[in-house]
């Protein structure tokens, strides 16, 4: 089964062909970084348009790159939340628009289920083999940070999540302060390997109430309540400078490292799971990374990440989650609807 794969929910325009759920026949994507750094964050305006700019040309280099036409393929799968209402709404009406003219199967996809499934997917011919269910799937990104018990591809349990900010909002949040720009995950994460993470105490939310939820609120607050009170001094040489930052931001990674993993692997232990997977786009962080596979095999857990490339926000992965979760995702073109609020 041969799907094209549409996502639009915040400011990358993607799109991708994927065959049976895991094979990558091509994944295109559009990102929109230089019209909003200026801003410091997305504009959901500029995003909107953006988004109507770029959706045709994408969808045509994916099928470009996989070498098939609009007559291959077997339906379409589109992001239809949650996410930017204005966005969102391109995304659905190229579905609505190509599933109409091709009489062809639309599928209504959860962005988050869609990050799940990034774990699925591999280069063709072959793809890859899929975590065995159940496992448990650390979901975090820039407007997520949710525990998933995926039980099987067709049924999903969220049994712990953020309380206020989600991990990559706090990364962004704190990059702002550090003057790293935008988008600062992934610049933070490069600074931060050049600093020393136990060079400041900063607070790991929640560790003590039980749960599996994740707090990030006091953890920002801490970093602006440090700077606040010894503020970057411009006139230190860069050299000092720098190695100030990347102090701060290794010790604020190292903060959420340590909550996600300690909470992650708590669950795993409690419920008896044996595979953890990682997905969203705070699952690029190469600290994350590194130590949730050497904390988790020293249980002898396994772990699961998806290639950088399918991390962040795709298409390939929307097309994925539609193969698996087959008539659960299944509706009439005509009846896609956006829902920025979309919940599990």
């Amino acid at each position: 089964m041969r799907l094209l794969g549409i996502e639009t929910s915040c400011d990358d325009t993607a799109a991708a062909v994927v065959t049976d759920g895991c094979i990558v026949e091509s994944s295109v994507l559009a990102s929109q970084d230089e019209f909003h750094r200026a801003y410091g964050g997305i504009v959901p305006e500029i995003a909107s348009r953006k988004h109507a700019e770029m959706i045709n040309a994408v969808i045509e280099l994916a099928l470009q790159k996989a070498g098939r036409s609009f007559a291959d393929l077997d339906g379409v799968a589109v992001t239809c939340g949650p996410g930017l209402p204005g966005s969102l709404v391109v995304g659905v009406a190229a579905a609505q628009a190509l599933c109409t003219a091709l009489r062809l199967p639309a599928y209504a996809v959860n962005h988050l289920h869609g990050h799940i499934f990034a774990n699925y997917l591999g280069p063709a011919p072959k793809g890859v083999e899929p975590p065995p269910a159940p496992f448990l799937c650390l979901i975090v990104s820039g407007g997520h940070t949710d525990l998933v018990l995926v039980e099987t591809a067709q049924a999903q349990q969220v049994i712990g999540r953020t309380v206020d900010d989600a991990a990559g909002e706090a990364y962004d949040k704190v990059a702002r302060l550090l003057g790293l720009g935008f988008p600062g995950g992934p610049v933070l994460d490069s600074l931060a390997q050049h600093g020393n993470p136990a060079a400041l105490a900063f607070p790991r939310g929640l560790t003590r109430d039980g749960t599996y939820n994740f707090s990030f609120s006091g953890l920002k607050t801490a970093v602006r309540y440090h700077l606040d009170a010894h503020p970057l001094d411009p006139q230190l040489s860069a050299e000092s400078l720098h190695a100030r930052k990347a102090d701060i931001a290794a010790s604020f990674q190292q903060a959420v490292v340590d909550s996600l993993c300690d909470k992650t692997l708590k669950a795993a232990r409690d419920l008896g799971q044996t595979t953890v997977a990682l997905a969203g786009g705070v699952a690029a962080n190469s600290a994350l990374r590194s130590q949730l596979t050497l904390r988790a095999q020293a249980l002898g857990i396994d772990v699961r990440m998806p290639p950088l490339e399918y991390c962040t926000d795709n298409a390939a992965m929307i097309a994925s989650a539609a193969f698996y979760l087959g008539e659960q995702a299944r509706v009439r073109p005509a009846a896609l609807r956006i829902d920025p609020n979309f919940a599990w």
